[in-house]
């Protein structure tokens, strides 16, 4: 059973990972696709799941809340480890270094909040095509 809830703390650890990287590769993505005419960076659905993204993260760190997924993993590490936190496997310990560093409450508000108004300044630069509107 320890294998078991190990392999789902890792699944929950990628899926939080791809989370980030949507977010933050999203916006590059929408930038570069300005300048070189990338279309779907235009898309609405794309622009709104990526603003809601974003928001969702903003909201937690105004609240002060710990993100589901961080909440899901560690419980799902304690109960692989009989109360240890990381026994490290290749995926968790990799995964964790790029995503999880320490700093204060207010810096990583400041940078969540910073990257929300570079959201909502696309918006306004690389504007989204509304649903049903065709390409001229």
């Amino acid at each position: 059973m320890t294998r078991f809830y190990s392999s789902l703390a890792d699944a929950v650890l990628v899926v939080h990972f791809a989370y980030v990287a949507f977010v933050v590769v999203g916006l590059l993505m929408i930038w570069v696709g300005y300048f070189l005419r990338w279309s779907f960076v235009r898309n609405f659905w794309f622009r709104l799941a990526h603003l809601c993204c974003m928001g969702v993260v903003v909201m937690e760190s105004v609240f002060g809340m710990t993100c589901p997924l961080t909440t899901w993993e560690m419980k799902l590490r304690l109960l692989a480890s009989s109360g240890q936190y990381y026994q490290g496997s290749f995926i968790q310990h990799w995964v964790h270094r790029v995503l999880f560093y320490s700093a204060s409450e207010g810096v990583f508000l400041a940078i969540y909040g910073s990257f929300f108004v570079l959201l909502l300044l696309s918006l306004w630069i690389v504007k989204p095509r509304w649903p049903g509107h065709r390409k001229s």
